[in-house]
């Protein structure tokens, strides 16, 4: 099954909820209301909206995720590598190196990364 794609509100939302999971809808409404401005009815829209589509669950008013922050961000970055560079991961990462500076650090760990993959392992 494919990750369901969530919108960049959505996305915002889900991070609150993935720090703070499980969590009573009450209490996500709150923290919504806080650190988003939404109003309590904005809140359960989208709590009833994303639990439709599957990205979580919502029983006796605890709200849960059924989708990782990984999931989500590989689906984005999948979906970007193949709409705007045609599915080819160097031409994304040749971009990426052409606006933004690495550290040799993050050379380092991109390499383990790279050396991973070599090795049959997995993102």
């Amino acid at each position: 099954m494919s990750t369901p794609k969530i919108f960049d509100s959505e996305y915002r939302f889900c991070l609150i909820l993935w720090d703070h999971a499980p969590i009573k809808s009450r209490e996500l409404v709150e923290l919504c209301r806080e650190q988003l401005g939404w109003k309590p009815t904005t809140t359960y829209t989208v709590i009833k909206r994303l639990s439709e589509r599957g990205i979580l669950k919502n029983e006796n008013s605890i709200v849960s995720p059924l989708v990782t922050k990984d999931e989500i961000q590989a689906s984005e970055i999948d979906e970007l590598v193949e709409k705007k560079f045609g599915g080819s991961l160097p031409a994304f990462i040749a971009a990426f190196t052409k606006t933004e500076k690495m550290t040799s650090r993050e050379i380092d760990e991109v390499q383990r990364m790279i050396d991973r993959f070599r090795e049959g392992g997995t993102r």
